[in-house]
C-alpha cells in the first residue's frame, strides 16, 4: 500500500510532526537500521522520516585534498565528503528505502534558507529526483495544533527561491573556503613539513578583519592625561556625589585652580530640572537580539544560546528561533497564549493582568521576516525537566513576550545645578514612577534608581569634601562574542543561522582568545597575509554587496549561475598570486605557528624554580601528558604534575587566588568545565577534602 512520506529536518520534529498527525497522537516508532523514523495512521498512512541535519554537502570533484586551486565540484552525501561524517550513511539510506513505497513527498524541514536546501537535496539525491513533485508543510512552532494546520494547507511545491538562495551561498563559501584554506594550509605545510589547518572564507576574513582593526587601535592608542572633580554633598542625612560642570579638564594646573577656589566653601542648589518621560517596552526577539540579552544576562557566548533555543523549539516551548523578525502577526493569538501561560503558576499573575486589558497589541521592531514571526512562547508546559541554561533562557523569552504587550514604563529623571562660588557641580536621579513593561520583564529589566531628596532652589547644600583624581583617556574596548556578533550583523555579513558558528570557528582556530576577543599574533599573521594577497576576502564592503546577491536570487533577480561565475572569476587571481608567493607565505606562518604553539603549551612560571616556565608535555614512553618546567632539560628543575588523559587543556595566563600557583581550564565531552590548580598542597583541595 502506497503512502506519504514527510522528510524533516531531526528526529525530535520528526516525532512531534507524527504525533499532531496520527487520528490518536499514538504514532508507531520504527527503526531501520539504528534510524528512527514515526508511521502515523489519518486518512492514509504517513511515514515521518527525519534528517540529522544536513546529509549532502559541497565537495571537490576528483580525489585531492590539498591541490589548489579548485573551482569544480557536485553535492555529494556528506559520508563521502566528511571523514567524521560516516554516520551519516545510515540516514541517507533510510531515506532511500523508505521513499521506494511512497507515492506523495512532503518536505517538512524547517522554513528557512537551510531547512529548505536540506529538505530538497533528500528528495532530490536520496529520493529519485521527487523534488519535483514534492509540497510544502510550513510551520513556525511544533505545537499540535499548527502543525496539523499546516499539514492541511500544503503549499503546491517547493520553495525554489529559498532553495536557489541556498545553494548559492554554500556553494560559493565553499568556493572561497577551501581555496583559500588549501592554500593556507598548504603554503605552511611544504615550506615546514607541520600540518595545521588554517582557514579562512567568505565571511571568516571579514569578521577576523573587525577584530584587527580594533586591536589595532588598542595597540596603537596612545592615553591622554585629564582631570576630574567631584564633591561629597550631604543633604539631610545622607551624602551624594556630585559631578563638576567639565568631565573632563584637560590640565592639572587648570584642575587646582578650581580646587582652590572652591575649597571649604558651601554650595547653593540654583536650578532643578524635573523631566518626566515614557519608556517604550523592547521589541520582541529575533535571534540576534536574544543572543545579545542572554550574553548580557547569563554570559552565553552566541552559539550555547542557539544550541539552547533550539532545543526548547523542538521541545515545543518557543516559535522557530532561527529569525530576523522582530513582529508578532495577530495570527499566532495573543490570548490563546497567554491563557496557556496561566497555567503555570510563576506567570499566573503576570498573564492575568494582560488578559484583563481591553485589547492586546504588541510593541514591534523594524526587522520583519518573510518565513517566521519573532521568537515567542508556545505557551506549552515542559513535559520534562529544562537544564539550568534552558529554564532561564525560556523564562526570558516569555517575560519578554509579556511585555512587549504591556504599558510603557513611566520614568523621572532629576538634575539638581549646584554652585560653588561660581563652579557649578551636578547630581541627578533617576526613580520610577510606573513600572508598565519593568513589571513584566521582572529582573530582566535591570532597572536602576538613584533616588535624591527634596530639594528646592536657593537651599544650601553642605559640601563634606572635595576630591581631584588623574585619570587617562583609554582606548576602545575589545569585542566579545555579543558585540561582534552586532556588528557582524550591522555590517550584514553571515546570516542569523551562520554568525555564532563564524565567531566560533576563530576560537577553534585560535585566531582569538578570552571573552573579551583578544586577536592572537597567528590570527594577526592570518588577516595580513590576506590584506596583502587577496584583500577581497577580508572586505567588508565586497562581503556585503555579495551577501546582497545572493539574497536576490531569492526573488529571481539574480542567478545563482551568474553569481558562480562572477566568484570564479575573482578567485582565479588571487589563487594565482598566493600560488606565486606560496614560499614566502609558507616562512611567514611557520615562525608565527611555531610561536603559537609553544604559547598554547605555556601554562605559567615554575613556581618551584621560579626561572623556569610549567609547560604541557608528553611521555615518549608512556604516551600520558603531564606538567613540566622548561628548566628540567637544563638539569635545573624536575618539577612535574599529572595531568587528565582526557580533555582540552587551555592554560588561563592566571594564577590560583588561594595560592598563587598557575592554572587551567580543563574541558571535558559532557562535563562543565572546570579550573585545576597544580599545587598539592593547595589550601581549597584541603577545605574540598575537609568537606568531603
Amino acid at each position: 500500500m502506497s503512502y506519504t512520506l514527510i522528510v524533516t529536518e531531526k528526529p525530535d520534529a520528526a516525532k512531534r510532526i507524527a504525533q499532531a498527525l496520527d487520528a490518536k497522537q499514538q504514532p508507531k516508532r520504527n527503526e531501520i537500521n539504528h534510524v528512527p523514523y514515526y508511521t502515523a495512521s489519518r486518512d492514509r498512512q504517513i511515514v515521518v522520516v527525519p534528517a540529522i541535519g544536513h546529509l549532502y554537502t559541497v565537495a571537490a570533484e576528483g580525489r585531492g585534498r590539498s591541490q589548489y586551486p579548485v573551482f569544480a565540484f557536485q553535492w555529494q552525501p556528506r559520508y563521502l565528503a566528511e571523514r567524521n561524517a560516516k554516520y551519516t550513511r545510515r540516514w541517507v539510506e533510510s531515506f532511500v528505502k523508505l521513499s521506494q513505497g511512497a507515492d506523495t513527498f512532503i518536505d517538512a524541514c524547517d522554513y528557512d534558507v537551510e531547512g529548505s536546501l536540506i529538505g530538497y537535496m533528500i528528495l532530490r539525491y536520496a529520493c529519485g529526483e521527487k523534488e519535483k513533485i514534492a509540497r510544502r508543510m510550513k510551520y513556525s512552532t511544533l505545537t499540535f495544533n499548527e502543525l496539523e494546520k499546516a499539514y492541511e494547507t500544503l503549499s503546491p511545491h517547493l520553495d525554489f527561491g529559498l532553495i536557489e538562495a541556498g545553494r548559492a551561498r554554500h556553494e560559493v563559501d565553499w568556493l572561497y573556503g577551501i581555496n583559500l584554506t588549501r592554500a593556507l594550509t598548504a603554503a605552511l605545510k611544504n615550506h615546514s613539513g607541520k600540518y595545521m589547518t588554517l582557514s579562512t572564507g567568505r565571511v571568516q576574513g571579514p569578521t577576523l578583519k573587525f577584530l584587527g582593526l580594533r586591536e589595532k587601535s588598542i595597540r596603537t592608542f596612545v592615553p591622554v592625561p585629564y582631570w576630574t572633580i567631584k564633591a561629597q554633598t550631604e543633604i539631610g542625612e545622607r551624602t551624594f556625589e556630585a559631578q563638576y560642570e567639565k568631565e573632563k579638564i584637560e590640565t592639572k594646573h587648570e584642575a587646582e585652580a578650581i580646587l582652590d577656589a572652591i575649597k571649604g566653601k558651601d554650595g547653593t542648589a540654583e536650578k532643578i530640572e524635573i523631566r518626566q518621560f515614557h519608556q517604550a517596552p523592547p521589541p520582541p526577539f529575533d535571534l540576534g537580539t536574544l543572543q545579545s540579552e542572554a550574553y548580557n544576562m547569563f554570559g552565553y557566548a552566541p552559539r550555547r544560546t542557539s544550541q539552547i533555543v533550539q532545543r526548547l523549539y523542538l521541545e515545543a516551548l518557543i516559535s522557530y528561533p532561527r529569525t530576523s523578525s522582530q513582529k508578532l502577526p495577530p495570527a499566532i493569538g495573543y490570548e490563546s497564549i497567554l491563557r496557556k501561560l496561566h497555567r503555570i503558576l510563576e506567570y499566573q499573575k503576570l498573564s492575568a493582568e494582560l488578559l484583563a486589558k481591553a485589547m492586546l497589541t504588541p510593541r514591534e521592531g523594524r526587522r520583519g521576516d518573510p518565513a517566521h514571526p519573532a521568537i515567542y512562547p508556545t505557551g506549552e508546559i515542559p513535559t520534562k525537566a529544562l537544564s539550568n541554561s534552558e529554564r532561564k533562557t525560556w523564562d526570558l523569552i516569555v517575560r519578554r513576550f509579556m511585555a512587549v504587550f504591556a504599558d510603557p514604563a513611566t520614568r523621572q529623571s532629576i538634575k539638581v545645578s549646584i554652585n560653588v562660588n561660581g563652579n557649578h557641580f551636578y547630581l541627578r536621579g533617576m526613580r520610577v514612577l510606573k513600572d508598565g513593561w519593568l513589571h513584566f520583564y521582572g529582573s530582566h529589566a535591570r532597572s536602576r534608581e538613584v533616588l535624591l531628596p527634596d530639594t528646592r532652589e536657593g537651599q544650601i547644600i553642605h559640601i563634606r569634601k572635595f576630591s581631584m583624581e588623574n585619570k587617562f583617556t583609554t582606548p576602545p574596548p575589545r569585542y566579545n562574542p555579543r558585540s561582534l556578533l552586532n556588528r557582524m550583523e550591522r555590517a550584514e555579513i553571515g546570516t542569523k543561522a551562520t554568525r555564532a558558528d563564524i565567531i566560533q570557528t576563530l576560537y577553534d582556530r585560535n585566531y582569538v582568545r578570552n571573552d573579551r576577543m583578544t586577536i592572537t599574533e597567528l590570527g594577526f599573521e592570518i588577516l595580513e597575509i590576506l590584506e596583502k594577497y587577496c584583500p577581497a576576502v577580508v572586505s567588508i564592503k565586497l562581503t556585503t554587496q555579495l551577501e546582497e546577491k545572493m539574497n536576490q536570487t531569492q526573488t529571481n533577480s539574480e542567478t545563482r549561475e551568474k553569481i558562480l561565475r562572477d566568484t570564479v572569476e575573482a578567485l582565479k587571481p588571487i589563487m594565482e598570486n598566493i600560488k606565486q608567493e606560496e614560499n614566502v607565505i609558507g616562512e611567514q606562518l611557520s615562525e608565527v605557528v611555531r610561536k603559537s604553539r609553544l604559547e598554547e603549551r605555556v601554562i605559567g612560571p615554575c613556581p618551584t624554580c621560579q626561572t623556569g616556565q610549567l609547560v604541557t608535555l608528553c611521555s615518549r614512553k608512556t604516551g600520558k601528558r603531564f606538567v613540566g618546567c622548561t628548566n628540567y632539560f637544563k638539569g635545573l628543575c624536575k618539577t612535574s604534575f599529572p595531568l587528565p588523559q582526557r580533555g582540552n587543556i587551555r592554560p588561563l595566563g592566571s594564577i590560583c587566588q588561594a595560592c598563587g600557583w598557575p592554572t587551567v581550564m580543563v574541558g571535558m565531552r559532557g562535563r562543565r568545565p572546570w579550573i585545576m590548580c597544580f599545587n598539592p598542597e593547595c589550601p581549597l583541595k584541603a577545605k574540598r577534602g575537609k568537606q568531603n
